[in-house]
């Protein structure tokens, strides 16, 4: 009789991970919903409230209005992203991928090195390089012509969540194109090679194949664009803070997140509307999620098979 080779060792090797994600992650999410169910009065007292957070957050204008204020700021900074990070991303991964590109090592790293550094950085850096007192922007569009086109893009309700999403495309651009790079030389090279044989040239071979064989990875960098843009913060507070101005026109669900759990100047922090609000967030990626695998991933699969 042969012996399993794994057995009661897999339980074993798995305990660690599955505690530090119980602890670090599954316990805290659990108690955030449970404290979104509470309600603290004048006192401090925290008692069961039900849904009476959410029914104030949704029904009440003081709340929804900068919910929705802060939920279609997140809606634009993902489409911005969508529609500017990922397809810049697939057309530098398919370059990089094409043979005979001399130095796309350098082009890889030099591309992703954004990634690493602090967004405190970015930030900072950016604000200099945009600041019409200081910054170089002007400088550099007078160059070529174009000097009358500046503004103080972060300073302009229009233009400064816009201005944030770009800055936030060229810092994480790298991680899409990792991605779709990966996937791209993981094609077989007997496919390309036929192709090359019966006649078509590298613009059909990419749509024809390439593209195509690819759609899984285009579709997981879609989701985790949604997910991280949906979960962003850290650079709208680094350039503008917790209010996220000009008049709110920056907020999203991260900072106003903050303002409402924390406090900010005069607004006083609550734990228990900031934990609902925090369940809401995390209601709207678990539905954009859940739409993603049901619908869009099914038919990826089909279409790879």
């Amino acid at each position: 009789m042969t012996r399993q080779p794994w057995g009661w060792h897999v339980p074993v090797f798995l305990a660690p991970a599955v505690l530090v994600y119980t602890a670090f992650s599954a316990w805290p999410l659990a108690d955030t919903l449970r404290l979104g169910l509470y309600s603290t009065d004048e006192a401090g007292r925290v008692g069961f409230a039900g849904l009476d957070n959410f029914r104030r957050l949704l029904f009440e204008p003081q709340w929804f209005d900068s919910f929705r204020n802060a939920m279609l700021n997140n809606v634009e900074f993902f489409a911005i992203h969508t529609l500017v990070q990922n397809p810049v991303a697939l057309v530098l991964a398919a370059l990089l991928s094409l043979r005979g590109v001399r130095g796309s090592s350098a082009y890889r790293t030099v591309l992703f090195l954004p990634t690493l550094l602090s967004v405190v950085i970015i930030g900072f850096s950016w604000q200099l390089i945009l600041s019409p007192l200081w910054g170089v922007t002007e400088k550099l569009l007078s160059l070529v012509g174009l000097q009358d086109w500046f503004a103080p893009w972060l300073g302009m309700e229009g233009s400064a969540l816009p201005t944030l999403a770009l800055i936030s495309v060229w810092q994480f651009v790298g991680i899409p194109m990792m991605l779709i790079y990966a996937a791209l030389i993981a094609i077989p090279d007997d496919i390309i090679e036929a192709a090359t044989v019966e006649g078509a040239g590298p613009w059909r071979i990419f749509w024809a194949i390439r593209l195509p064989l690819i759609l899984p990875t285009l579709g997981l960098v879609n989701i985790l664009t949604f997910v991280g843009n949906f979960n962003a913060f850290d650079l709208v507070y680094s350039v503008k803070g917790a209010l996220a101005g000009p008049n709110y026109s920056t907020d999203l669900l991260g900072t106003l997140f903050y303002r409402t759990f924390f406090g900010y100047q005069s607004q006083v922090g609550s734990a228990t509307m900031g934990a609902a609000l925090a369940t809401l967030m995390f209601l709207v990626i678990l539905a954009g999620v859940g739409v993603y695998l049901f619908f869009v991933q099914r038919r990826l699969r089909r279409f790879a098979l």
